[in-house]
């Protein structure tokens, strides 16, 4: 039996392993990729993002346990017999820039969930990555995907207003925001906040959340209805999507939910606001868009990291280092050396 095939019919070890080969990017693993990506595309990818220090992992925690305690899934599509949810979580934490390790702790703080066969968690590294999320993490989530899992969490890195990358590979995004991270300003600055489907301000028995909810109301009452796009590497891109026009319906608007995510606050309303998203998604046409958008940009990425990979193994590295040596000295730009190399060389 492949490993694929052991995936499909529910083997965890399988599963693990499969997930350790696709974050270390070797052919085995994109093989089993391949095998596997017919059974995809039915899980809610729900992605959870926002600064340091606002209690994500926490938050996590408790979405999980009350979705596997609630069987009222989002997605309606549980191919397991008792009908519960089976839940997977992705857990991105950042790699230090020196020693190239992580720490991979977010497990600790989701103790709770050990011991339910209807949970997986698996952290993993950016290993570099910027946005908030690995290189990698798509591979890991779609094989969650075809192990039957029909709601997967992506916890982010928590790297700040630049951590968009999330708005392209989940269906719901949940921005968390917590009091006394910052003036009224820093909360409706252009980046981060403008990717959410909600938003949740955690540690709500802290002093300030009032000013904290004023203050996303207000980003929110300076929202225009339309698609939200974002500038990344030079190109614009869709992060965010209208209705159909057709169907006359208006444009998703961020609900902000409250919660304290340690005490179990909050956390049934905000299950509620993440499945009336779903559906939203679904009556709209929305849905398909987003799978289009995720998979188009995953293709993208994929494509660049390919042709750059392809390119460096046929360009000798004595030539690659001569060509840098030159722009060290200012004898050329980056700009004319890019032109050499791509021309084979020729100076």
């Amino acid at each position: 039996m492949t490993l694929a095939a052991s995936v499909l019919k529910g083997n965890r070890l399988a599963l693990a392993r499969l997930l350790t080969l696709v974050e270390n990017n070797t052919d085995e693993g994109r093989s089993a990729l391949n095998e596997l990506f017919p059974h995809t595309g039915k899980a809610h990818l729900i992605g959870i993002t926002g600064a340091p220090g606002t209690g994500k992992s926490s938050l996590v925690n408790q979405l999980a346990l009350h979705l596997r305690n609630n069987p009222d899934t989002p997605d309606g599509n549980s191919n397991q017999p008792d009908e519960d949810p089976w839940v997977a979580i992705v857990a991105v934490d950042p790699s230090s820039p020196f020693t190239g390790g992580a720490i991979l702790g977010d497990r600790v703080r989701m103790r709770d969930l050990s011991g339910d066969p209807g949970i997986f968690i698996r952290s993993m590294a950016s290993r570099g990555s910027l946005g908030g999320l690995a290189s990698t993490t798509s591979g890991l989530v779609q094989a969650m995907d075809a192990a039957g899992f029909n709601v997967i969490m992506i916890e982010t890195v928590g790297a700040g207003q630049a951590e968009v990358d999330i708005a392209r590979l989940a269906h719901t995004t949940l921005v968390v925001e917590a009091p006394g991270l910052g003036d009224d300003i820093q909360a409706i600055k252009a980046g981060i906040l403008e990717i959410a489907d909600v938003l949740v301000i955690n540690k709500a028995d802290r002093p300030g959340v009032d000013a904290t909810e004023r203050a996303l109301n207000s980003m929110l009452q300076l929202a225009h209805p339309v698609p939200r796009i974002f500038q990344h590497h030079g190109s614009f891109e869709y992060v965010g999507w209208e209705a159909d026009a057709e169907l006359n319906e208006l444009p998703w608007t961020p609900p902000i939910h409250k919660t304290v995510a340690i005490e179990g606050q909050g956390i049934e309303e905000l299950v509620q606001a993440i499945r009336a998203h779903y559906q939203y998604l679904h009556e709209t046409g929305s849905w398909k868009e987003r799978e289009c958008a995720r998979l188009q940009a995953e293709l993208d990425g994929l494509l660049q990291e390919t042709l750059v990979s392809r390119w460096r193994s046929r360009v000798p590295e004595t030539e690659y280092r001569r060509v840098l040596a030159e722009i060290v000295a200012r004898d050329i730009s980056p700009w004319q050396a890019v032109n050499i190399l791509l021309d084979g060389g020729a100076a």
